[in-house]
């Protein structure tokens, strides 16, 4: 079962944002307004190369050890090689999956971040396409529509 819905391209976004130059605490509020130095894109802040990185909305918990949660949108590069350790969009025989690219000596897997999911051996006949490398996860946190 696929674990990864491809969402489309991202486009360069048109406006930069502010960006605070304080670090915000959890706690007691901080008068934020008074820090605000610069403005920033998100394109420079996620590293968007458009057109060659996406965006995937993941589905279930296989990769929560890696901080990735159900519903989680993925920035994902096209443009970057896939390394071993990197978490990647994969196509294993056109099941379409978010999982981290392994290598020992010189078997592929891709496994999971829940033990409760088997690590996936690419096999002799398997068809594996890397979609592309995973830098940054963006979670939602509003509750309410």
């Amino acid at each position: 079962m696929s674990n990864a819905v491809l969402l489309g391209s991202i486009l360069q976004a048109s406006a930069p944002l502010a960006l605070f130059d304080v670090h915000v605490p959890a706690g007691f509020p901080s008068p934020a307004l008074d820090h605000m130095d610069q403005k920033i894109s998100l394109d420079t802040l996620l590293d968007v190369a458009a057109p060659h990185t996406y965006i995937v909305r993941v589905s279930g918990d296989s990769m929560q050890g890696a901080g990735i949660f159900d519903a989680d949108l993925l920035i994902v590069s096209r443009a970057l090689p896939a390394r071993p350790g990197d978490v990647v969009v994969a196509s294993l025989n056109g099941e379409v999956f978010v999982k981290r690219f392994c290598r020992e000596s010189e078997q592929l897997i891709l496994r999971s971040e829940n033990p409760r999911y088997a690590p996936r051996y690419i096999l002799e006949g398997d068809e594996l396409l890397i979609w592309g490398v995973v830098t940054h996860s963006i979670r939602g946190h509003r509750q309410h529509g």
